[in-house]
C-alpha cells in the first residue's frame, strides 16, 4: 500500500509537469518562431520480489516478480518542426524554414533564434528590436556590387540609409542580339547634276552626298526606292544603322556615343576553329562601323572627343560573328558628277573596310575642361552579335554609373540585403547568416525566443541559407508550430491521468484506514 501511494504521487508530479508544458505551449500559440515542447514519461526502478528461474527437468522456468515504483519525466523535447509563414509586408522581416536558426549577438554572448522580426535601428544596425541584439552576417566591403564575400567570420550587419556610392567610369560595352542579314544595300542612285542632267550611278564603291539642293533617289537591292536630302550614300553599301553607347566618365558624367553600322560587300573570312585550332575559310557578310559625330558638345560646356579606329565585323554563312582575316576590298570614289562635294572636316567620308574582322575594338573618349574627368578607354565587345534574317535588334549595354545615395533596401530569399541607389544601381550590401545544429532540439532556451548551445546540441555550423539548404521568406514571419487541437487532446489525457493517480492515493489511504481500524 505504501508503494502505491508513492507511485500515485510520482504520477501526480509527472502529469503536473506535462500540464505545465502544455500550458506553456498554449500560452505561446502566437509567439513568433516559437517551438512547442512535448513531455515523455518512463517508469522508475522496480522492486524485485523474486527473481526469474530457468527451466529444470520437468519444471519450467518462472518470470521475475517485480513491483513498479511509479513514473518519472523521461524528457521534455523541443519540436523543431516548421511553423507556418505569415506575410507581414515589412521588408525587413524574415521567416526561416528548415533546420536552421538566425544568429544574434549581445557583446560576446551569441544566441540563436527563429524570430525574424528584424529591423534597422537609428544607426543602420540590423537588430532584433525587442532586445536590441545584433543580427549576424557578412557585410560587403568590396567593389563587387553583385555578391557578398561570405568566406570570413560573421559580424554585425550595418546598412546606413543615405550612404553614398562613388561613380564608376565605363570600361566595357557589349553589343547583343541580331543584325538583319537581309538588310538591303544601295544598288544604284539617281540625281540631277549642276547642268540639270539626270545622272544614274551603279558602279560599286561610288558615293554621293545628298543635299536639299541636290536630292538623291536611292534604289535598294530589294527593289525599293527612296529620296534623301542629307547624308552620304555608297553603291554596294546599306543605309547606316545608328546605335548608341551610353557611358560614364570618372566623375559620373553621362555621355552618349553614336556608332553607325553599314553593311557592305560579301567576301570570305578566315579564322581559327576553336575545336581543331585549324584555319577555316567561309563566305561572310561584312559590316563597317563608324563613330559619328566624333566631337560632342556637352551641357557643361566641355567637349567630348571620340577616337575610334574604323572596325569591320564579319558574320559567316551560319550567322556567327568571326574574328579573322577578310579577303578583298572595295575601292571607294566620290561621284565625279556631283555638285555637292564632301567636306572632310564636317562629313564622314566612306573609306574602304579593313581586311580584318575583330571581336572587339576600343573607343577612346577625351573630355575637355571644365569636365575635369579622366579619359575613358572603353572596350567594345561584338562577340555576342549574330546575323540572321529578321529585324535588326542590335543593342549596346555598358558598365559604369553615376554617383548615387542609398534610398531603399530589400532582402531576397538567400538573405542578401539589396540596396537600391538614386543612380539606379543595386548593390548587395550584406547577407544574413544562418546557423545549423546536428541536434537543434538539444539547444537551451534562454527566454525572449532565444536559444544557446548546450552539451548535446552540437556546435553551430554558420553558413548562408543556400549553403545549408534552408529557405528564407522575406517580408514574412514564422508562426508558432503549436497545434491547438493536439494540445487540447493532450490536456484531456493529462487531466485524466492526473485524476487516475489521485484515485490511487485516495484508495491507498482508505486501505490504510481500514487496516488501522482492525485494532479497534
Amino acid at each position: 500500500m505504501m508503494r502505491s501511494l508513492f507511485s500515485g504521487v510520482s504520477g501526480l508530479k509527472s502529469h503536473q509537469t506535462r500540464m505545465d508544458v502544455i500550458g506553456n505551449n498554449i500560452a505561446n500559440v502566437n509567439t513568433t518562431g516559437f517551438k512547442s515542447s512535448r513531455t515523455t514519461f518512463a517508469d522508475t526502478l522496480s522492486q524485485t520480489l523474486s527473481g526469474a528461474s530457468a527451466p529444470k527437468g520437468t519444471v519450467g522456468g518462472t518470470n521475475p516478480k517485480q513491483v513498479g515504483l511509479g513514473t518519472g519525466v523521461a524528457s521534455i523535447d523541443i519540436l523543431f518542426t516548421d511553423g507556418s509563414s505569415q506575410s507581414t509586408g515589412k521588408n525587413t522581416d524574415l521567416a526561416l524554414s528548415g533546420n536552421g536558426t538566425f544568429v544574434v549577438k549581445n557583446g560576446n554572448e551569441t544566441y540563436y533564434t527563429r524570430d525574424g522580426a528584424f529591423e534597422f535601428d537609428s544607426e543602420g544596425n540590423y537588430v532584433l528590436p525587442g532586445s536590441g541584439l545584433y543580427v549576424q552576417g557578412w557585410t560587403n566591403t568590396g567593389t563587387d556590387n553583385t555578391t557578398v564575400n561570405t568566406n570570413g567570420a560573421v559580424g554585425n550587419i550595418q546598412v546606413v540609409m543615405g550612404k553614398s556610392m562613388a561613380a564608376k567610369a565605363t570600361e566595357e560595352a557589349t553589343y547583343n542580339y541580331n543584325l538583319n542579314s537581309s538588310t538591303p544595300i544601295v544598288s544604284s542612285y539617281t540625281f540631277t547634276d549642276g547642268n540639270n542632267t539626270v545622272q544614274t550611278q551603279s558602279t560599286l564603291g561610288t558615293y554621293i552626298k545628298a543635299t536639299t539642293a541636290q536630292p538623291v533617289t536611292l534604289t535598294m537591292s530589294d527593289g525599293t526606292k527612296q529620296t534623301v536630302t542629307s547624308g552620304i550614300y555608297t553603291v554596294g553599301r546599306s543605309l547606316p544603322i545608328t546605335t548608341t553607347v551610353t557611358f560614364y566618365d570618372s566623375l559620373g558624367g553621362k555621355h552618349t556615343a553614336a556608332l553607325l553600322w553599314q553593311k557592305n560587300d560579301t567576301s570570305t573570312v578566315t579564322y581559327k576553329d576553336p575545336d581543331t585550332n585549324k584555319d577555316v575559310t567561309k563566305t561572310c557578310n561584312n559590316w563597317t562601323i563608324y563613330a559619328s559625330p566624333t566631337k560632342i558638345k556637352e551641357d557643361d560646356g566641355s567637349t567630348t572627343t571620340l577616337t575610334w579606329t574604323q572596325a569591320t565585323v564579319s558574320f559567316d554563312e551560319d550567322g556567327v560573328q568571326r574574328a579573322g582575316k577578310v579577303s578583298g576590298t572595295m575601292a571607294l570614289t566620290e561621284d565625279a558628277n556631283t555638285a555637292a562635294k564632301c567636306d572632310a572636316t564636317t562629313d564622314i567620308i566612306p573609306t574602304a573596310r579593313t581586311t580584318s574582322s575583330v571581336a572587339n575594338a576600343t573607343l577612346t573618349a577625351t573630355h575637355s575642361s571644365p569636365s575635369g574627368s579622366s579619359t575613358n578607354e572603353i572596350t567594345i565587345d561584338f562577340s555576342k552579335l549574330t546575323q540572321f534574317s529578321g529585324n535588326s535588334t542590335i543593342n549596346a549595354t555598358a558598365d559604369g554609373y553615376a554617383a548615387g545615395v542609398l534610398k531603399s533596401v530589400a532582402i531576397d530569399s538567400s538573405g542578401t540585403i539589396q540596396g537600391t541607389y538614386t543612380n539606379g544601381e543595386r548593390r548587395a550590401e550584406a547577407q544574413v547568416a544562418v546557423a545549423q545544429f546536428t541536434n537543434a532540439s538539444g539547444l537551451t532556451k534562454t527566454g525572449n525566443s532565444l536559444y544557446q548551445t548546450s552539451n548535446n546540441s552540437g556546435e553551430a555550423n554558420v553558413k548562408t541559407a543556400t549553403d545549408l539548404g534552408v529557405t528564407i521568406t522575406p517580408s514574412s514571419l514564422e508562426m508558432s508550430n503549436v497545434d491547438i487541437a493536439n494540445e487540447f487532446s493532450d490536456m484531456i489525457i493529462t487531466q485524466r491521468g492526473f485524476q487516475s493517480n489521485s484515485k490511487i492515493i485516495t484508495v491507498g489511504d482508505e486501505m490504510l484506514e481500514t487496516l488501522i481500524n482492525m485494532k479497534r
